[in-house]
């Protein structure tokens, strides 16, 4: 059986232990929702964290979803000028017979703008009705991501 990669983001609104935590459950939630994931098909999980998020590991929120025997690893991502604040990024390896195109990537909140290319088999961000248009769903230019 093949292993695949699943690619998944999300952008917190402030650096707790709890916004870590309650972001990280609803990214992999949304990943093991939308490729129908069982926990004992995960070979590994990577969680990077932009340097702003300095108050838990994203790994224990995963231990808290009950992810015991799952290894894992937490990194720092780069601290490249101009980047997204306050994102969590995960990149799950799973043993499954779905193909590439078949994968389901997840990029929630206003992460679509990482990689729009993945961003495409994640569901559409949620509008609250006469809000201001959803920069999320907005396409940027290649200067703007930088």
């Amino acid at each position: 059986m093949p292993i695949r990669g699943i690619r998944g983001a999300i952008n917190l609104k402030r650096n707790s232990k709890e916004e870590i935590q309650k972001g990280t459950q609803a990214l992999l939630r949304a990943m093991i929702s939308e490729n129908k994931i069982k926990t004992e098909t995960i070979a590994a999980a990577f969680f990077t964290a932009t340097p702003d998020l300095t108050s838990d590991f994203p790994a224990y929120a995963a231990r808290d979803l009950g992810w015991t025997d799952v290894p894992m690893m937490c990194n720092q991502e780069l601290n490249v000028r101009g980047g997204m604040k306050r994102v969590i990024r995960i990149l799950l390896l799973l043993n499954t017979p779905l193909s590439q195109k078949e994968i389901r990537h997840q990029y929630l909140g206003e992460t679509h703008c990482l990689r729009p290319d993945l961003a495409r088999n994640s569901k559409p961000p949620t509008r609250k009705k006469n809000s201001r248009r959803n920069r999320s769903s907005t396409p940027r230019s290649a200067k703007e991501k930088r």
